[in-house]
């Protein structure tokens, strides 16, 4: 990772650019120190380009917000990529921390002004860490399900075929399974036939990332245990049927760290 400084007044910007693990803690830190040293007295982390960010680097974040707290500043973070984004999100350190579209409306905010919108075309990564690609382990189901689905909706006439995955959004993991949400994609069906695709019972492959821990995707194999219908689509709850010590390992660490996290977070509000 890199960090490009930018004085902005009483301000600094700190650009970073890579993947923020725990290797750059100590780098933030440093270029943190020095811009109070300097005479700034708040500081905003642009994250646009950080395209990975794990556990121990969000806790230097809000190592650093304290730091600039206790020096009578603020500690912002600005136009956050979508990774960094969901990931702020899941652990709740966007409560703590401040976060903005762009340095625009960070330094807005700062100065107590009316927030500037975030201009079209920012090149923010699209990039969707909670993704979930499911695919039935019964190719059958897809021909009875989403090929009955486009026979009777001929708005959606395409064929999908047995190579055919659905991807949700995850809703919440540990060790033991997991819970994704999923609106239907492009096949057409309503939330009743998408509950009888996933019905209770029903076996899938799934991928999925761990943000904090796994840039790749991991793979298992789960049960569907609960199906719940709703207006734009289905919830779907899943036990592991089939996964690796690797994977499972990494599951439980990525749990630890949340609770870490939340944890600390707690401790920040009091």
């Amino acid at each position: 990772m890199r960090i490009s400084v930018e004085p902005s007044g009483s301000n600094t910007i700190l650009h970073l650019r890579g993947e923020f693990d725990t290797y750059y803690c100590s780098l933030l830190e440093q270029e943190v120190a020095k811009a109070l040293e300097g005479g700034t007295q708040n500081i905003v982390l642009n994250l646009r380009l950080v395209k990975y960010i794990n556990s121990t680097a969000l806790g230097s974040i809000l190592k650093a917000s304290k730091t600039v707290g206790q020096k009578g500043g603020k500690l912002l973070i600005s136009n956050p990529s979508t990774f960094c984004k969901d990931v702020l999100g899941k652990v709740g350190l966007d409560r703590v921390v401040p976060v903005h579209d762009n340095d625009e409306a960070a330094l807005a905010a700062l100065e107590g002004a009316a927030a500037p919108s975030k201009p079209a075309g920012s090149g923010e990564l699209d990039l969707d860490p909670a993704s979930v690609i499911f695919k039935p382990l019964d190719p059958e189901r897809i021909d009875h399900f989403l090929e009955q689905a486009k026979a009777s909706n001929p708005v959606h006439g395409h064929a999908f075929g047995k190579n055919w995955s659905g991807v949700g959004r995850m809703a919440a993991l540990s060790p033991e399974g997991m819970s994704f949400t999923w609106s239907g994609g492009n096949t057409g069906l309503s939330p009743f036939e998408m509950g009888q695709l996933l019905s209770v019972g029903t076996g899938f492959s799934v991928k999925f990332r761990l943000p904090l821990l796994q840039k790749g995707f991991c793979e298992a194999q789960v049960n569907v245990t609960d199906m719940q219908e709703r207006g734009d689509g289905v919830k779907v709850a899943c036990t592991f049927n089939e996964i690796d010590e690797e994977t499972q390992g990494a599951i439980q660490q990525y749990a630890t760290d949340l609770d870490f996290l939340r944890q600390e977070l707690r401790k920040a509000t009091e």
